[in-house]
């Protein structure tokens, strides 16, 4: 009978545990599903951003790990689970994707006061939105025809859009580097599906 040998587990970077660890939500845990996900695969590129929502009462916590290799796109997200006076649960979710079935980068800027903003300048927001067709939106309006008069049904018209994972990073909030490090890490992104980022 024969014998199948496993390959060790590469352990994450260093670089990218001390950004999991940084971002404070149960870093053990994140690291571990990050791990299991790239399932020894050499880290390439990375971007960890945490967020913290208000639902009523209650405080949630997330953090979301993207993760490139030189085959795939990794993501992991793990967030708060629990009802207000339960015990303390958070759910980790990973998911894989093949780079070649990443169909877009796109990178939305939000810069105040444009009319004097210096080239290269890091005060800004950003909107990081990535799709690979797992997830598609359709926006459906009433179709308007050229007649202010016409009471005619023209039926709908609409736009799909795939968004699978959207992060905002706000240089206010997040700080300048972490914007910067979105922007090098959607650039990466974008040069490794072969496309350009979308300003």
């Amino acid at each position: 009978m024969r014998r199948v040998t496993q390959e060790p587990e590469r352990a994450l970077p260093e670089d990218l545990t001390s950004a999991i660890t940084r971002a404070g939500y149960y870093p053990a845990l994140v690291c571990d599903v990050v791990e299991s996900a790239l399932a020894g695969d050499e880290v390439v590129s990375h971007l960890v951003h945490q967020e913290t929502t208000f639902d009523h009462e209650t405080v949630r916590r997330h953090v979301t790990v993207l993760v490139v290799t030189s085959r795939r796109l990794v993501i992991a997200h793990a967030d708060d689970h629990a009802e207000p006076g339960a015990q303390a649960t958070a759910t980790a979710t990973t998911e894989t994707v093949p780079l070649d079935a990443v169909r877009g980068v796109m990178v939305t800027h939000v810069v105040t006061e444009p009319e004097g903003f210096v080239q290269n300048s890091p005060s800004r927001d950003i909107t990081l939105t990535l799709g690979w067709g797992a997830v598609s939106r359709l926006d459906l309006l009433p179709a308007q025809c050229g007649d202010p008069d016409c009471t005619a049904d023209h039926g709908f018209e609409g736009t799909v859009s795939a968004d699978d994972i959207s992060l905002r990073i706000s240089a206010a909030a997040d700080g300048e580097a972490a914007v910067e490090r979105a922007l090098s890490f959607a650039r990466h992104l974008s040069r490794s599906i072969g496309g350009a980022v979308r300003a």
